[in-house]
């Protein structure tokens, strides 16, 4: 389930996403996203800017020793971030 009533956690949803570029629709506007892999799988980045727009979203997020994924948004709020990871949706290619 993805949404206001999600149940994955952030780390799943990104990962179920894209790896590189690709389009995504959010709120009616479109974004272009990318999405890296790095540290042999243990972090990841996300960019996306809105198409025709200023919007912009930036965020890492690292695997913990703990289990729980920590995620950092690049210079915006938490609330920003995680209600794009769990309500924007890749477009098909």
């Amino acid at each position: 389930m993805t949404g206001r009533g999600h149940r994955l956690s952030p780390w799943a949803a990104l990962a179920a996403w894209p790896e590189g570029y690709f389009t995504a629709s959010y709120e009616g506007r479109r974004y272009g996203v990318t999405r890296s892999v790095h540290a042999g799988g243990r972090s990841m980045k996300l960019y996306a800017e809105e198409l025709g727009g200023a919007d912009r979203v930036s965020l890492n997020i690292f695997a913990s020793t703990s289990g729980e994924p920590m995620l950092k948004p690049c210079e915006m709020p938490l609330d920003k971030v995680t209600a794009f990871v769990f309500e924007a949706v890749p477009e098909a290619a």
